[in-house]
């Protein structure tokens, strides 16, 4: 690797193995944050450390360090087949679920025998530690296996808390058999007796050792398919691209092969192999799928498409323009992964609890055992106490309360087309009060189109479009442009000329033409009448550009073009008034001009004839007056203040400086995907928040009922494999967010 100067920061993603908490996330985090300019997150829920530095590091010394902490790392595997990566996946599960099947298959008889005394036959409890032997050694070995390692390293988490209590249980039962009174004849044990007060020799908890075994494996084996179903919306985002391509001499590839300037065809039905521009043909294009636009868009040659989305139309050759990790699928899906590794403070709030947690829960449960034993209370409810407060402060839930949230949230807005660039984003949402938004590209659609065409007495607008058509199209003038656009003529130009700061001049099909201002026209003889006139400072009134056209000697129209606004800003604007927050219009055209706009949106507050440069001291000010900013823009002078603003949302159709300098992406650059983005922001931390006070509450309402002995071990087992999957089914609601 080369070496690195003080300035410079690298960063690398490591897949963790072996964690089962967020104690061990926690863990591994503290133990690579100790290494020299390193600093580490690292995530429960999606297995991950991102880890950035600043000085020469080698990775292997940091997979070296999590290794020295009991865990497994490596840095991210080549792409594999999709298969194989799915198979890979499911082997995890398939084992937590032939663990459990076998734990439950043999707990159940154990329980019961425990529970009906009529079913406690001579002898009975031999054939119960016959059956609860496996389900604590096979059952319960990943919770002993990662206790031993974690116990070889001087550190202690969940898995430390349950191996400790079913041992505890079935070591106590052991001895009680071979050793005590539990082995005799006829001995009977009524469920009622793991509460007794005074009771000995005589009692065995097979059954809880059996039973806690089953449940916290059932919670473990529904987290982790809960897990996947969280990551599903990245995993779906990331196979959406196209397998192979055929290029425009009829070879076909594998996509991998495809290089930037290379030309391939896209037939009806098929997907687009990768980013690139039109060549050849014209079609309707369905980019549901990835910016959740469901309307097909129209292109033609000269437009760019997006890998991933599917040619719904004619056939279409396409050159290549960005391969690979360049495309924005690819951008999309390495934003959304990052996302998901990042940590809200929320997190590490959560974090630095379960960090402590497990050694004050051992202490607490060695507490309760003296306790009981030192009131005279007896063995059985002693233990019984103790082993509850082991199982039952288990601080799962508690680790998997923010990252399940944030990864089911960061899916379901890639889904949506809304990015979120970090979990840090999350806290931001919910203290805006103010949206800044740019005006061109953001409200309105940034490209001039005619909009109005006033016509002298006697004229049609197909004629007046086809000759004024025809000679602008000659023109690369925006207003020109539009002019084209909008009459698509095919007459013929000559003696084409360009007259400057006046407009342009030519002969179409025989007639001498002329198009720009009144001026041009008044060269010629050819004055506006009086109703053109009015028409014309109507319009310029409004903001709107206007300009003359004439022929043979007559002025014939008044042609109006203008940025408009995009079809959906108006509603945007509402639903951003309807979340509470306060819309201001930001641009550098004229009052007239954005007052217009405005009024056509809903903007009461306007600031017009802004400099590129001036609108991050407008964002500062804005601030300054106790505003939390949020800011919408497209542009490379929209950076800065993107940047600049507590929040800012960058219009996925807008230039890679806005987006980069941003929080959020719209995909699409629809202003009505801004107010989605703000809410699904919002309802993700308001489930971050709900899963956290489930998972402090459980525990703070738990752990004392179970120090003072209300609490049976079995209970106490299954209330901690539920409250996990709570909170894991709790954040999946987010993946029903419209």
């Amino acid at each position: 690797m080369s070496s690195l100067t003080d300035t410079e920061e690298r960063a690398v993603e490591l897949t963790i193995g072996g964690m089962t908490c967020a104690s061990c996330a926690n863990r591994i985090e503290r133990k690579l944050n100790k290494l020299d300019g390193v600093s580490a997150t690292v995530n429960y829920a999606t297995e991950k450390a991102k880890v950035t530095f600043t000085t020469e590091i080698d990775p292997q010394v940091l997979i070296s360090e999590v290794e020295k902490a009991g865990y497994t790392a490596a840095l991210p595997a080549p792409p594999r087949a999709e298969d194989a990566e799915q198979a890979e996946e499911a082997g995890p599960v398939d084992e937590l679920r032939r663990r459990l099947i076998t734990s439950v298959v043999l707990s159940v008889p154990v329980v019961a025998l425990a529970m009906i005394p009529a079913l406690q036959f001579t002898y009975w409890q031999w054939l119960s530690l016959t059956l609860a032997a496996p389900v604590v050694a096979y059952g319960g070995w990943p919770f002993h296996k990662a206790a031993w390692t974690n116990l070889r390293h001087g550190a202690a988490t969940m898995d430390t808390l349950i191996s400790l209590g079913t041992l505890a249980a079935f070591g106590w039962s052991v001895w009680a058999l071979f050793l005590g009174g539990a082995g005799m004849p006829g001995m009977t044990h009524p469920f009622s007796l793991a509460i007794e007060r005074g009771a000995g020799a005589d009692a065995i908890y097979l059954e809880t050792a059996a039973a806690v075994t089953a449940f916290i494996l059932a919670g473990r084996y529904f987290e982790a398919r809960s897990k996947r179903r969280a990551g599903a919306a990245l995993r779906a985002l990331m196979e959406l691209g196209a397998k192979d391509v055929e290029l425009a001499d009829g070879r076909r590839v594998p996509v991998e092969q495809l290089k930037a300037g290379d030309r391939f065809v896209v037939r009806p039905g098929e997907k687009i192999a990768t980013d690139g521009v039109v060549e050849e043909g014209s079609s309707a294009v369905d980019a549901s799928m990835l910016t959740g636009e469901s309307v097909p868009v129209e292109v033609r040659p000269g437009d760019e498409v997006t890998g991933a989305t599917v040619n719904a139309g004619g056939r279409l050759v396409v050159r290549a323009t960005r391969v690979g990790s360049d495309t924005q699928l690819a951008q999309m899906a390495r934003l959304v992964e990052e996302a998901q590794t990042g940590k809200a403070k929320v997190q590490r709030l959560a974090d630095r609890i379960s960090g402590v947690f497990v050694p004050i829960v051992i202490a607490l449960s060695v507490g309760t055992l003296g306790y009981w034993l030192g009131t005279g209370s007896g063995a059985v409810a002693a233990f019984t106490a103790a082993v509850a407060v082991l199982i039952i402060a288990c601080p799962c839930a508690l680790g998997l309360a923010t990252p399940t949230a944030l990864l089911v949230g960061t899916g379901r807005g890639a889904q949506l087309g809304i990015l979120i660039k970090g979990p840090e984003v999350l806290e931001s949402t919910r203290r805006i009060d103010t949206v800044v938004l740019d005006k061109t590209g953001t409200v309105t659609a940034g490209t001039m189109t005619l909009t109005a065409v006033h016509l002298a007495e006697g004229e049609t607008r197909d004629e007046v479009l086809r000759l004024a058509g025809a000679l602008e199209h000659a023109s690369e003038h925006p207003i020109a442009r539009a002019v084209a656009r909008a009459a698509d003529s095919a007459a013929t130009v000559d003696d084409f000329t360009n007259v400057e700061g006046l407009g342009v001049q030519g002969v179409v099909d025989g007639h001498a033409v002329l198009v720009g201002r009144p001026q041009l026209l008044a060269e010629w003889s050819q004055h506006l009448p009086p109703r053109l006139v009015e028409a014309m400072e109507a319009e310029q009134s409004e903001g709107r550009t206007a300009v003359a056209v004439g022929w043979d000697g007559r002025a014939r129209a008044v042609l109006v073009v203008a940025d408009v606004v995009k079809p959906t800003s108006k509603e945007a604007i509402a639903e951003l008034k309807a979340l509470g927050l306060t819309p201001v219009l930001l641009t550098g055209d004229n009052e007239t001009v954005a007052r217009t706009v405005a009024a056509e949106v809903g903007i009461d507050e306007v600031i017009a004839g802004v400099l590129p440069t001036g609108k991050v001291d407008v964002v500062k000010r804005l601030q300054s007056e106790g505003k939390v900013v949020a800011m919408v823009g497209d542009g490379v002078n929209d950076a800065a203040a993107l940047a600049q603003a507590d929040l800012g949302l960058a219009m996925g159709t807008g230039t890679d400086a806005a987006i980069a300098a941003s929080d959020l992406t719209l995909v699409r650059g629809d202003l009505k995907v801004a107010p989605d983005a703000i809410r699904l922001a919002r309802r993700t931390l308001g489930v971050i928040k709900g899963n956290l006070f489930w998972a402090f509450a459980y525990n703070v309402a738990a752990l004392p009922l179970a120090a003072l002995g209300l609490l049976n071990p079995m209970i106490a087992g299954a209330a901690m494999a539920f409250s996990s999957v709570f909170v894991v089914s709790n954040s999946l609601r987010l993946r029903r967010f419209q």
